[in-house]
């Protein structure tokens, strides 16, 4: 059992969800809080704005939008690249979380839309383009999977994680059948 400061990175702690309640709304995550809520309006406001600047700068192939599906692996990639990166950086640390607030759900959340996918798609095969609609829709789901291994894997090459005494103890602990 832990204690002090690492028993908060454990995982969630129940007392902490009682049901709300003005009490229980001063225990809540970050993410609900004003400065949290703030961060992920400014991260979506950018976001947005660099996916609408996008598609007015770059045309349709053949009736095909492409920006929807590239904002999409983009926002992917990132997203695995960012995870991984601040869980090898700062893990746990408020910093990281307002990060993850920023320009994980806002921006990355402001700059994709699968909305937009799913609409396209039903556009196509309105169309009796069901070739294109399927590869479309399968494409992005698929090379988006693809996106975010290849930044989870961008992310813990750029910042490779070394462990610190602490984790190196409960690794040998482990290794001797704790016996250390």
């Amino acid at each position: 059992m832990a204690t002090g400061a690492s028993a908060a990175h454990e995982g969630p702690d129940p007392a902490r969800h009682n049901g709300g309640g003005a009490a229980g709304s001063a225990r809540h995550g970050p993410h609900l809080r004003p400065s949290g809520l703030s961060l992920v309006f400014a991260g979506g406001l950018v976001g947005v704005a660099a996916r609408e600047g996008l598609s007015l700068a770059v045309p349709d192939a053949d009736g095909v939008p492409v920006v929807v599906p590239l904002v999409n692996l983009l926002a992917a990639f990132l997203l695995g690249y960012l995870y991984e990166a601040l869980a090898r950086v700062s893990p746990g640390t408020a910093l990281a979380g307002r990060v993850k607030l920023l320009v994980g759900t806002g921006f990355c959340g402001g700059l994709s839309t699968y909305s937009s996918l799913a609409t396209d798609t039903a556009t196509l095969l309105v169309q009796d383009r069901g070739g294109t609609a399927a590869a479309y829709a399968l494409g992005t789901l698929v090379l988006g999977a693809v996106a975010t291994l290849a930044g989870i894997a961008l992310g813990s090459r750029l910042h490779p994680h070394e462990p610190d005494r602490h984790e190196l103890r409960r690794i040998e602990g482990h290794a001797t059948g704790g016996r250390a």
